[in-house]
């Protein structure tokens, strides 16, 4: 791992097995993650991005060892995951916790919300009930809720605010590295914007980094530092948040990006629509994995996978024509 490396996938492959067939007799594969290399630096945001299925919710799992990868290594803070004991990561997974997408679902509605928190000190067998009581009430006081939700229930509260407490509940054992699985999805537009603002106050705060995983390129925009598009199990881009805007490499990214709403209905949008179906996970096409569905596609790209090759200083793409400066000039107003 380089200096200021929190966590690092190397080779990272996640394959469900799936029976099909009309009696459900036949196996099959679904490559859900396949074979993917990422790194997450000290204190920064790096958001991932990409359509519904395409394997983020599954990588931040494997990131976290919630799920056993198939293959592949997982290191935070230089320690190799997928190597240590139960007790060891155990005691790993102090330092890295996860806030789920559904507040209310995330949450045991037969539990208090300050039993829900101060589970965390129970499990890991921290402090005795004097002490657990005052780190709930400082976890609510971080997150901005009053002490008395401590003794009331999850359906007392609204999403926003379960979201609050989903986020206390992941503080609670001071962790350095969060995973931020579509932690905003859920909650109305206003209340996203609070949450979001709520996240990066507690960044700055206690020096944390996140993993944010999102669909919402919107607020993708406003909170990363760097951004990784994914695609069908696989990262096609990865750049710094405002390069990537501002001139997406990859042509998945480009039809990502070009989907936004624009902030005025007045503003001049073209959408680059994409043809073509989506290739299923249960059979990966040979070559690049995008071609069936990009405007761009040469026969190269239906032999040869592209790896994520340097395409600049800082910028990761995987796409021959990006990588040869084939590729043609990207205009979003076009």
């Amino acid at each position: 791992m380089t200096s200021g490396t929190v966590i690092e996938a190397r080779g990272l492959t996640k394959v469900f097995g799936t029976r099909s067939g009309l009696f459900k007799g036949q196996s099959a594969e679904a490559r859900a993650v396949d074979g993917i290399d990422l790194t997450v630096r000290l204190g920064e945001t790096l958001s991932l991005v990409g359509e519904s299925g395409c394997g983020k919710s599954t990588t931040g799992r494997l990131l976290l060892r919630l799920i056993e990868p198939t293959a592949g290594s997982v290191f935070f803070n230089g320690r190799n995951l997928t190597e240590l004991t139960r007790a060891e990561l155990r005691r790993s997974r102090r330092q890295m916790q996860i806030i789920f997408q559904d507040p209310y679902g995330s949450l045991n509605p037969r539990m208090t919300i300050g039993d829900a928190i101060a589970e965390a000190y129970v499990i890991h067998d921290i402090g005795n009930d004097a002490m657990r009581q005052r780190s709930v009430y400082e976890m609510l006081d971080l997150v901005h809720l009053p002490r008395s939700a401590a003794t009331r229930y999850p359906h007392e509260f609204s999403g926003g605010q379960r979201q609050r407490v989903g986020i206390a509940r992941a503080l609670a054992l001071k962790p350095s590295f969060v995973v931020c699985d579509e932690a905003v999805s859920a909650l109305d537009v206003s209340v996203q914007a609070q949450i979001i603002n709520l996240l990066q106050d507690l960044q700055c705060e206690l020096n944390l980094t996140y993993l944010f995983i999102s669909h919402n390129l919107s607020v993708v925009r406003h909170i990363s530092d760097r951004v990784a598009v994914m695609y069908l199990g696989r990262i096609v881009e990865i750049a710094k948040a405002d390069a990537l805007f501002a001139n997406p490499a990859h042509p998945y990214t480009r039809a990502l990006l070009s989907a936004i709403p624009p902030s005025h209905p007045d503003e001049p949008r073209h959408r680059h629509r994409l043809t073509g179906d989506l290739p299923s996970a249960l059979a990966i096409p040979k070559g690049c994995r995008f071609a069936s569905r990009c405007p761009f596609v040469q026969e190269r790209c239906r032999v040869a996978d592209p790896p994520l090759g340097s395409l600049d200083d800082h910028r990761l793409v995987a796409c021959h024509r990006a990588a040869d400066g084939t590729l043609p000039t990207y205009d979003l107003n076009a």
